[in-house]
């Protein structure tokens, strides 16, 4: 009966726009884990017996909230099901602090990534890839499935990304030649492949390797790294994107909020919360949030 109830409620919730791989895994086996026990309905000790097995806190608070979830929506209409109590504490953690790259600092790991390794086409497919990033503020995981078809004159068509939404990303002029000139190396090397960007194995590229080839130039680019600092990856790329987006909005309320949504949107966030989130989350941002408050309280308008 729980197995069923597994597909049903995971059936319903990829209708709704989410993914959910590993969470539906989970809950097959927790559904496995409970009918071993005879059990046909959710029974919270069952639930805090099947979470407490994975090895660290964040993995046992993460199982409990799965099947929290599911015992709500199996409860709406049975009573039977019992809601487990959240005994190991929050799923979420802590989001680290984003690094933000300056100017100089992109122009330095985009030319290490250019003269690393051989003289190969790794050499171009990484320093495109994180001039792109940088650009345009796409997920690494979104650059990497790119094909060649979704290279429009209006932009880079991103298919059913994050929460399952595709969106049209607008390309500067400046963009459009860089990228013709690394698919002017590309096409002849990797004829099989539609991927846009592809390794020296005529592959798609991973992800893996992608924050490999970041680290090593980043490293030789001199960005600091070690205790104490914010780590640079990849994905630093899309926050320097938001950051600076963020730091040219004009002023006033209306113009602000209009911003926001349009970058929510533009950057293909799930909600406008995890946009506003870099308020907080950058001290450069905070201060002229302080500053500009400041100049608000004194007379002088935001």
């Amino acid at each position: 009966m729980l197995t069923q109830a597994v597909e049903s409620y995971v059936a319903v919730r990829r209708a709704a726009g989410f993914a959910f791989g590993s969470a539906g895994i989970l809950l097959k086996r927790f559904a496995a884990f409970s009918e071993a026990r005879g059990e046909s309905c959710v029974r919270a000790s069952v639930a805090m017996e099947w979470a407490g097995v994975a090895r660290s806190v964040p993995q046992r608070a993460r199982r409990l909230g799965i099947v929290i979830r599911f015992a709500r929506y199996l409860r709406a209409e049975d009573q039977r099901h019992e809601i487990p109590p959240v005994v190991f504490g929050a799923e979420k953690r802590t989001r680290p602090v984003p690094y933000i790259l300056s100017q100089d600092e992109i122009r330095r790991v985009i030319q290490a990534a250019s003269q690393s390794g051989y003289r190969t086409l790794r050499r171009a497919t990484y320093s495109t890839l994180f001039a792109l990033l940088a650009c345009t503020g796409l997920r690494v995981s979104e650059a990497i499935r790119l094909r060649l078809g979704d290279i429009t004159p209006d932009g880079l068509v991103i298919r059913r990304s994050k929460f399952r939404k595709s969106r049209l990303v607008p390309l500067h002029d400046t963009v459009r030649p860089g990228l013709e000139r690394y698919l002017q190396q590309r096409c002849p090397y990797a004829p099989g492949d539609d991927h846009v960007f592809v390794s020296l194995r005529r592959k798609p590229l991973l992800l893996h390797d992608v924050e490999i080839a970041f680290r090593t130039a980043a490293r030789a680019g001199g960005l600091p790294s070690g205790p104490g600092h914010p780590r640079p990856t990849p994905h630093s790329l899309r926050h320097t994107f938001a950051v600076r987006a963020l730091q040219a909005c004009p002023d006033g309320r209306e113009a602000i909020t209009q911003n926001m949504l349009s970058l929510s949107t533009y950057l293909g966030h799930g909600k406008v919360a995890d946009t506003y989130w870099y308020l907080q989350a950058v001290p450069d941002l905070m201060s002229e949030i302080a500053d500009r408050c400041e100049r608000f309280v004194m007379g002088g308008g935001a």
